[in-house]
């Protein structure tokens, strides 16, 4: 297996983590602990080991003192604000719906980058847009009462759209930090900056929270979406990006439905209704026509 090869594997798997963990926030939010619970536990426990990363093999990161700024906006659009309203929605509405709109982000940084960095619109942009806009609006509209999903499903769609907008806002504000430092020192920052915005924020919760009501499986899911889901899968997409480019490895985000398409079907019984097919074919349509290029 050739560099390329290995790549492609590392951000399908990147991408299985992502795409599956929305089950494993199912299991445990809010039933076990708050949404606000686990984002202080998630963002707290990445950075410690991301830092443990580089005690263990220290470089020289060359930050300046007036990006400094610009890295504490980051990690409050692309850490605190993005995990805090995205584990909100998680918790509130299914799966399917969930990694669907996640979707929406590629669309959202169309849409930012046209906006603050002055990228043209062309006419392919633009029905890609109302594409995707109209596919998150039909799930947002269009109520799943089923095994998984319950009433606040509706307000779970609008915040995980909130949380890719962070995550949009996140990735447009990074360009130009991305063009001077390397990837994993910058996540670093981020995930540090988030962490102390982010822990005063879900404390309180945290500090109500009963432990001894954790089974094994309860345990598996927390482990699986701070070291699975965040850790390793920030890894394994920055390996793809090193090795095939950030927009071979964007592309991947459609397997991310797939993954958690499946394993709702089979973990927690849910079904495909027409209006998710329906919705599916309108996102990535959306998608793919705000990212085609000749």
């Amino acid at each position: 297996m050739n560099e390329k090869q290995k790549a492609r594997v590392a951000v399908l798997l990147g991408n299985f983590f992502f795409g599956t963990a929305v089950i494993a926030v199912k299991h445990i939010t809010p039933g076990l602990l708050s949404s606000l619970a686990l984002t202080a536990i998630r963002i707290a426990v990445t950075t410690i080991l991301f830092w443990s990363l580089y005690a263990a093999r220290p470089v020289k990161m060359g930050m300046a003192k007036k990006d400094f700024m610009l890295l504490a906006f980051c990690a409050l659009a692309g850490i605190t604000m993005n995990q805090t309203f995205s584990m909100r929605g998680m918790s509130l509405t299914s799966p399917i719906h969930a990694s669907l709109l996640i979707l929406t982000t590629p669309i959202t940084i169309t849409f930012l980058a046209a906006w603050f960095l002055k990228e043209s619109l062309t006419a392919l942009k633009l029905v890609g847009l109302f594409l995707g806009i109209s596919g998150g609006a039909l799930l947002l509209f269009s109520r799943d009462l089923s095994s998984v999903a319950g009433k606040q499903q509706s307000l779970g769609d609008l915040f995980i759209i909130i949380g890719a907008i962070s995550y949009s806002t996140y990735i447009v504000s990074i360009k130009p930090l991305m063009a001077k430092y390397k990837a994993m020192h910058i996540l670093q920052w981020v995930f540090l900056f988030g962490a102390f915005i982010s822990l005063p924020i879900g404390w309180h919760d945290l500090m109500i929270v009963s432990w001894s009501a954790f089974d094994a499986i309860s345990w598996f899911c927390l482990v699986y979406i701070v070291v699975g889901a965040t850790f390793f899968a920030y890894q394994l997409m920055n390996y793809g990006i090193n090795k095939l480019g950030a927009s071979v490895t964007g592309s991947y985000i459609y397997t991310q439905p797939f993954f958690a398409t499946v394993a709702s079907m089979i973990i927690l019984n849910e079904t495909l209704s027409l209006p998710k097919i329906a919705a599916a074919g309108l996102i990535i349509g959306g998608v793919s026509l705000t990212n085609y290029k000749k």
